[in-house]
This record gives C-alpha cells, sequence and structure tokens, in this order.
C-alpha cells in the first residue's frame, strides 16, 4: 500500500510544477503583446490648448503624467469651442467625430480641463465612452456641486475664495476705494459673475465696483487706461466680451497691464509674473500634480470613484517685487508669511560666498603684501650682499687669474725696467765724457720717460683690474675691452706658443662693466690657452665679434685645442666644475653670473675641427640700424 500512496503523490507534484510552467511560459509569452499596447488617454481643453490659465494646467498634467508612468502613453488632445461660441452652438457633430474617431480604439482615461469639457464628457457619456473612467480636473466645486457623478468619474476640484482675493486688494492697498472687475459676457462668464457679486457685499460698503462685462475689450481698455486714482483692477475672466468678440485670456492681460494706470490682480498663479500684483491664487502646479497622480492611479485599475480629493485652494500669498515697486506697494503692508518674487537679492544675498571669499582674499592679500613687502626687503639686502660677494668673489677671480700670469706680467714689466736701466748706465757713460752729448743725453731721458709711462700703464691697470669696487653700469665699447684682454694675454699666449688674432665687425656699445668683461674675456681666454697646452696642432686663439638681429651682440673665443667632453657641456659653468687639473672651477662659473647679470647668456661648444668655442650674448644699449 506504501508504493501506490508514493507514486501517487509523485504524480501530484510532476503535475503541479507541470502548470506552473505552462502557466510561466503562456505568461511571458503574452507579456511582450500586452506591453506593447499603449495607455490611451484624452485630453479635452474647455477652450482651447492656448487659453491660460487651462493650457497651464493641460501642459503641467502632461508633463506629469509622461514622466511618471510606467507605461508607453498615447496622449490626444481636443477642445470644446462651444463656449467660445456663446454655448449655442450643435455639439452632435463634435461628438459623433469623437465616437467615430476611436470606434477602433477606445480610450482608457479621459481627462478634461474646466468645467465645460467636463460638462460636455458627463452629458454625453452613453453615447461616447460609457465603460472609460474620467478625471474632472480644475473644476470649481461650486460647479461639481451641479454635476452628476457616476463611479467611473473622479474629481481634482478647486476651491476660489474671491472674498480673499479681494480682501487681499484692500490689504496691500489701503487707500483702494474703486474696483474694477474685469469679465466677459459669455454664459460661463456670466454665472461668474453672479457668484462674486454674491461674495462681495462685505467690501461694498468701503469699495465703488465698476464692472466690464458690458464693455467690448477695446473699451475696456480705454477706460482701464484712464482710471480715477485709488483704483484696483481684477481680472477674472475674458473669454468672450460684450462685442461677442472671443479673446485668449493671456493676451487680454498683457495688453490690459500695457496700457492699465492701475494695478492689476486675477485668481490663478498661472498669470504670475505676467503683470498682475499678486496674492493668495489657485496653485496650477499643485493642482495639476494631483490630476496625474489621481490618473495614473485609475490607469494602474484603481477604480475612479473610489478615490477622493479633497478641493485645492488659494496658495500662500505671492508678490511680484516689480509690481510692488511700482505701484508703491510696501512689504510691511502684505500678509503674513507672504512670498516676494523678482526681488533682485540684496549684495550679500545674492553673492554671500562670493563676499566672504573677496573678503578672506583681502586679508590673505594684505598679509601676502606685507610678506611680500618683507620678502622684498629681505632679497634687496641679499641682492646687495650677493653683488658685494660677486664683487669679491670676481676681484679674488682676477687676482688668481693675474696670478697665473705673473711670470707673463713679470717680463713685460721687466722690459720697460731693463730699457730704462740700460737707458741710465748709457747716461752716465755720456755724463764721463768731455765734453757732455746734451742731445743724446737728452734722447736717453726721452727714452727713460716713455719706459716708465709704459711700466706705469701696465702697473696701473693691473692696479685697476684687481681694484675692489662696486658693480657700476656703463656705456662701453666691445672692441676696445678686447684689445685691452688682448694686451694682457698676448705675453703668456707668446710664452705658451699660442698665436691670438682678433675678427671684430663694427663697434657695438653694450651696458655694462669694464672690468668684469675683461674678467669674462680673460677667463675665457686663459681656458683657451690652457686647453692647448698639449695640442700638438697649431695653436690659434680668436676673439670674434657678430651682431645677432638688430639687438644683440656676441663675442666668442675659440682655440684649437682637444675640445670639451660632450657629457661635460651642459655643466661646464656649473660652480666647482673644472677640466683642468689645478683648477678651481669658479672661473666660468663667476663669468656666467656676470654675464647674466648684465641680461646675457653665455655658452660653450665643440669646433668641427676641433677645439672649443665659448660664447656669450648681450643686449646692445642701442638698436642696430639695418
Amino acid at each position: 500500500m506504501g508504493w501506490p500512496i508514493r507514486r501517487s503523490a509523485a504524480w501530484w507534484a510532476l503535475s503541479g510544477l507541470t502548470a506552473w510552467i505552462i502557466i510561466l511560459t503562456a505568461s511571458f509569452g503574452c507579456q511582450p503583446a500586452f506591453a506593447s499596447e499603449p495607455k490611451r488617454v484624452i485630453i479635452l481643453h474647455s477652450f482651447g490648448r492656448d487659453f491660460k490659465p487651462w493650457s497651464e494646467y493641460a501642459r503641467l498634467i502632461r508633463a506629469e503624467l509622461v514622466r511618471r508612468s510606467p507605461w508607453h502613453l498615447s496622449l490626444y488632445e481636443h477642445s470644446l469651442y462651444t463656449v467660445r461660441l456663446d454655448g449655442n452652438a450643435p455639439e452632435t457633430p463634435f461628438v459623433n467625430y469623437l465616437r467615430d474617431l476611436y470606434a477602433k480604439h477606445p480610450p482608457d482615461l479621459i481627462v478634461s480641463i474646466g468645467a465645460p469639457a467636463a460638462g460636455f464628457v458627463q452629458r454625453y457619456r452613453h453615447q461616447l465612452f460609457p465603460l472609460t473612467p474620467m478625471v474632472l480636473a480644475a473644476v470649481e466645486q461650486r460647479r461639481i456641486q451641479r454635476m452628476d457623478l457616476t463611479a467611473n468619474d473622479a474629481v481634482v476640484a478647486v476651491s476660489l475664495d474671491f472674498a480673499r482675493v479681494v480682501g487681499n486688494i484692500v490689504q496691500v492697498l489701503p487707500e483702494t476705494s474703486n474696483l474694477v472687475i474685469a469679465i466677459g459676457n459669455s454664459p460661463i462668464e456670466k454665472y461668474w459673475a453672479t457668484q462674486l457679486g454674491r461674495e462681495l457685499p462685505p467690501v461694498t460698503d468701503r469699495l465703488a465696483i465698476t464692472w466690464y462685462n458690458d464693455l467690448s475689450f477695446e473699451e475696456m481698455l480705454k477706460r482701464a487706461a484712464a482710471l480715477p486714482p485709488r483704483s484696483a483692477i481684477l481680472q477674472i475672466m475674458l473669454y468672450i466680451d460684450a462685442a461677442g468678440v472671443a479673446h485668449e485670456e493671456g493676451t487680454t492681460l498683457t495688453r490690459l497691464h500695457a496700457v492699465a494706470n492701475a494695478p492689476l490682480f486675477s485668481y490663478s498663479d498661472a498669470f504670475f509674473g505676467d503683470g498682475i500684483v499678486g496674492g493668495p491664487m489657485l496653485p496650477v502646479a499643485a493642482a495639476s500634480r494631483q490630476t496625474a497622480d489621481v490618473a495614473i492611479r485609475i490607469l494602474a485599475g484603481e477604480k475612479a470613484g473610489d478615490i477622493k480629493t479633497p478641493p485645492i485652494g488659494l496658495a500662500t500669498p505671492r508678490f511680484d517685487w516689480r509690481e510692488m515697486q511700482r505701484w508703491n506697494i510696501s512689504a510691511r503692508d502684505l500678509p503674513p508669511e507672504s512670498e516676494i518674487a523678482f526681488r533682485p537679492p540684496s549684495i550679500w544675498e545674492q553673492h554671500r560666498w562670493t563676499l566672504i571669499v573677496v573678503i578672506a582674499g583681502l586679508l590673505l592679500q594684505a598679509m601676502m603684501i606685507i610678506a611680500l613687502l618683507w620678502q622684498r626687503y629681505r632679497r634687496q639686502a641679499a641682492e646687495l650682499e650677493s653683488r658685494s660677494r660677486l664683487v669679491e668673489l670676481a676681484q679674488m677671480d682676477r687676482a688668481l687669474s693675474l696670478g697665473v700670469m705673473s711670470t707673463s706680467i713679470a717680463h713685460e714689466l721687466n722690459q720697460p725696467l731693463g730699457a730704462i736701466m740700460n737707458n741710465v748706465q748709457a747716461a752716465e757713460i755720456l755724463m764721463n765724457r768731455s765734453p757732455l752729448d746734451l742731445e743724446q743725453i737728452k734722447d736717453i731721458l726721452s727714452d727713460i720717460r716713455k719706459d716708465d709711462a709704459r711700466a706705469g700703464a701696465i702697473i696701473g691697470h693691473l692696479r685697476g683690474f684687481l681694484k675692489k669696487g662696486e658693480l657700476r653700469l656703463h656705456d662701453v665699447e666691445l672692441s676696445e675691452i678686447i684689445d685691452e684682454v688682448l694686451r694682457m694675454v698676448e705675453p703668456e699666449a707668446a710664452r705658451r706658443g699660442v698665436e691670438v688674432s682678433v675678427q671684430a665687425g663694427n663697434p657695438a656699445n653694450v651696458k655694462g662693466d669694464r672690468v668684469l668683461l675683461q674678467q669674462v674675456l680673460l677667463n675665457l681666454a686663459m681656458n683657451g690657452i690652457d686647453a692647448m697646452q698639449t695640442s700638438l696642432n697649431e695653436r690659434q686663439l680668436r676673439f670674434a665679434t657678430a651682431f645677432v638681429g638688430d639687438t644683440k651682440v656676441e663675442v666668442s673665443v675659440s682655440d684649437t685645442g682637444s675640445g670639451i667632453a660632450e657629457t661635460a657641456l651642459k655643466g661646464i659653468f656649473d660652480s666647482f666644475v673644472t677640466t683642468k687639473q689645478h683648477g678651481t672651477g669658479l672661473g666660468l662659473s663667476i663669468s656666467r653670473t656676470i654675464i647674466e647679470s648684465l641680461g646675457g647668456r653665455i655658452w660653450a661648444e665643440n669646433r668641427a675641427g676641433g677645439g672649443a668655442i665659448l660664447r656669450f650674448e648681450l643686449p646692445l644699449t642701442k638698436a642696430r640700424a639695418p
């Protein structure tokens, strides 16, 4: 008996699993077809797509439906124009048109905007779409009370409190004595004129009420331009004027605002920002969101008649700052908790963080200026100290260079001194003769004077070269400095078998210190002479100048030695870098410092035929004529 029971249980389990597979397969198989079918929604306008405030309701409802709908929506919009034709136009052709248009694909939902559209869909429900749920949106609750609602009707009503709207005008403009009611003359406008008349008695004892419902719109404009002082205009609706002309309400408000000599007010915030002062108004955005919410719930399967929403009343008062300024309305006269829009924020409100950043920046800048002034003081002191050290270091380098050249200097001094000694000895011999040869003695004394002057010049030049002093810039001519350096190095060059030559162009004046430029050229020349110490080639040291464009001059000192290793070219002017066995590594470094302090640059390169070229550029004191 156990085995049949187990077999029966297994069979039932297998049967259940199979059924679930069939159900799931059918569900997934049908889902694409179901998902591809859109939700069809008809939006029915009372006056037309471009009539404020209803156009704003429709725009916001469409946007909310598209944003929140989990389904694909097909939105269709139609307008009921009979209201603009005094309400006497036949509606049957329009009913037939809608019925035939949606015969094959009935809508899933109808959203009516405004009381005329709501009344239309209710009157012709059974001829059009008897089973289609409806949302009656933007209908004033007074009109709802007169409608026969069904289980397929959901209502998003608004509640308009005219007494509060008029009371706001009296509060913000306490001196108002004349209130103009701008309203049309169509049946729906006559209805609202009656309703407004019933709610005005509490304020009629202090206000003179002027009605424009029996005027053409052009006549309204003329009268609005010539209103007496302390007047205000309340526009209710202007669809059809007394002349039977239909108007779009947003356009009428714009034209009225352009000519009126009194402030304008309205009951709907759809006109806010277009010329009305403001106050408590019906919030179009809130009503539109609530309508979209009800529509989504109905499309999701909830029964329309079960959805109940409270009427949307006047919102917190809002006022246009621009109109307040125009009509001298004080913020102190506004109702409590009022909102003011379009008011330019104060500088602090508008640029709070910017001002904080600016103030912080100014404080930081002040601190930085103080720090920079302190740094400038320290830098100037350091520059003076550095310049003093540079002069001292340059003097030491000159002394070192002249020490290396001491043999040549001694030889150069020995020549005039030896000549002087020989002339003195010759003079002594002539003095012992009788008779005296005065002419020869005069010649000897002249030679002694010349040799003495020559020796004195050599010593004076060396003393000036070694003299310690401040760095003073003057207008100097480079060819003269090269000639002076040439005379200094010629004895040493001759002793080492080096031929020295100069290739100079036109005179080139630069701003510099004569002694320091001599030191630079002397350093470059002595480096070239030292580089040819072991050269077996012809030893040649060459000075050359050339113009670089019209504003610079280049000086080069070349030799025929072994050249500079490529790895040492870039750092040859660094401190304590030398290619000599007993060099200090300061000569070229000092030379670079001197040239850069004069606004120039210095560099080294190897010659194609062997040897090295050391060059420097300096700016001319005056641009060379082309």
